[in-house]
C-alpha cells in the first residue's frame, strides 16, 4: 500500500512539469487521445505518452481502451489530496498576514495599540 508522503510525491512530482500540467488542463475539458494532447506542443507522440505515463503513475491520469483509441481521463482524486494537503499551510498564512495587517495598522496609527508604550522593545 503507498502512503499519503509517496502519493504526494508522487503528485508533486508530476505537478513539476509544465508540459504535464498543461496536459493537466487540457483533460479538464475531457477525455483526449495522445495526438490530441501534443497538438499544442512542439514534441513528438512519443514524448507525449511518456509524460502520459509519469500522470498515470502518480494517479493524475487514466487511459481507456475503445478499439484502436486511448483516451486520456483526468482524475482529480490527487489534485483533491493535495489541496488538502496545502490548506493546512493556507491557515498557517492566513493567519500571519492578518497579524502582520493587524500590526500595520497599528503602525500607521489606525488601529488600538495592542503593546505597551513601556518596553515594547522599539526604543521609544
Amino acid at each position: 500500500m503507498v502512503s499519503v508522503t509517496e502519493r504526494l510525491d508522487r503528485t508533486f512530482g508530476a505537478l513539476a512539469d509544465p508540459t504535464r500540467r498543461a496536459i493537466l488542463a487540457r483533460l479538464a475539458k475531457g477525455e483526449a487521445s495522445v495526438t490530441e494532447l501534443a497538438e499544442p506542443f512542439e514534441m513528438s507522440l512519443p514524448a507525449v505518452s511518456k509524460h502520459l505515463k509519469v500522470l498515470e503513475r502518480a494517479g493524475l491520469v487514466s487511459r481507456g481502451r475503445e478499439r484502436q483509441w486511448r483516451p486520456a481521463r483526468l482524475r482529480a482524486a490527487p489534485i483533491r489530496e493535495v489541496a488538502e494537503w496545502t490548506d493546512r499551510y493556507r491557515r498557517f498564512w492566513d493567519e500571519r498576514y492578518d497579524r502582520l495587517a493587524e500590526y500595520l495598522d497599528e503602525l500607521q496609527g489606525r488601529g488600538p495599540s495592542k503593546r505597551k508604550e513601556k518596553g515594547d522593545g522599539r526604543g521609544r
